[in-house]
């Protein structure tokens, strides 16, 4: 079984080089929101270049799980993460064809995902080394933007927020499995987070980030895998599916993709809490993975990201205008 790790407490990184809807149709249609708390690092083309180098087989393996966010954890308070505004949405980008089993049971503990669709190629794992030499596993999804070339994950998965500081040798696998790499290994060229997760050193409320990958083989990773669908502003308490590569024995120990689903609740346990839940939970290396609404046949619309879990319950943040400028700095990037 994996080790799982803490993210906050198990990773100390060294200083690295900084860089400071939609309409249905088409990305470049929505409302411009610019992200002035917007973060980030750029990678050089020889690091993304020496980041899939790094990642042999038997570093896949030993990659240690970062746990989702205890829901007691202490993080200085800020103004709430925006729920209401207009609401855009991207559409879902069609990938490879992938046969669509019939669905399964409601699935309220984590299950492994037999279902097909879209969803086993646009979901993944992501890779990341801290200065100490330490490598870890997180989740992401590729959505649906306009350079055709960023995933969805959470903020703790892309930058320390007790330090400010982003992870290197960051890397996605879309479809992993068991170690494969059916659709190869993506590096991240940029990595986007929100600045007040960091401000606020850790507040979930802001625990979003995107990850803007490079092509690979000349092409990028929507054209070679396909997208999810993204909404911003969404209607909230709806049935959505969440997707992970949990690493409990149960779920496969981080070598397959899972999946809850459920009602949505409103967050009750956190003071200040924007985030919504459902009555199922994903354990450490889910981190960053999906969570999903108007799913059907494997393609759905992206709502948030793994981020907090408290007992049987597991919550994402709420995607606002502040996520909404963030994305579009990366589909820019």
């Amino acid at each position: 079984m994996r080790r799982v790790a803490t993210l906050f407490s198990a990773l100390t990184l060294a200083s690295l080089s900084w860089t400071a809807g939609t309409t249905a149709h088409a990305a470049t249609s929505a409302p411009s929101h610019p992200a002035p708390s917007a973060q980030g690092t750029s990678v050089a083309t020889e690091e993304q270049r020496a980041a899939v180098r790094f990642w042999t087989a038997e570093r896949l393996r030993t990659a240690r799980d970062v746990t989702t966010l205890p829901a007691a954890r202490t993080a200085k308070l800020a103004e709430p993460a925006p729920t209401a505004g207009e609401r855009v949405t991207v559409p879902p980008l069609p990938g490879p064809t992938a046969p669509v089993s019939a669905p399964s049971p409601r699935a309220t503990s984590p299950t492994a995902w037999t279902g097909g669709g879209l969803i086993s190629t646009t979901a993944g794992k992501v890779f990341f080394q801290n200065a100490s030499g330490g490598t870890f596993a997180c989740s992401a999804t590729v959505a649906n933007s306009d350079n055709k070339s960023v995933v969805l994950t959470a903020g703790h998965c892309t930058v320390d927020a007790a330090t400010g500081t982003g992870y290197r040798n960051w890397v996605f696998i879309p479809g992993y499995n068991n170690g494969n790499r059916p659709y190869g290994t993506f590096a991240a060229r940029r990595l986007f987070w929100d600045a007040q997760y960091v401000s606020t050193r850790g507040n979930a409320n802001w625990d979003y980030a995107f990850a803007v990958m490079n092509t690979l083989n000349g092409r990028t990773l929507a054209d070679t895998v396909g997208a999810q669908g993204i909404a911003f502003n969404s209607q909230t308490g709806r049935h959505v599916h969440s997707f992970g590569y949990g690493g409990s024995a149960a779920e496969g120990n981080g070598e397959r993709l899972n999946h809850c689903e459920g009602d949505e609740f409103a967050d009750a346990g956190r003071p200040g809490s924007t985030m919504w839940g459902i009555d199922c939970v994903q354990t450490g290396g889910s981190s960053g993975g999906g969570f999903l609404a108007d799913f059907s046949g494997g393609a759905g619309y992206l709502i948030g990201n793994i981020s907090v879990s408290a007992g049987t319950n597991e919550y994402h943040p709420t995607l606002g205008n502040a996520a909404l400028g963030l994305y579009q700095q990366a589909g820019a990037a």
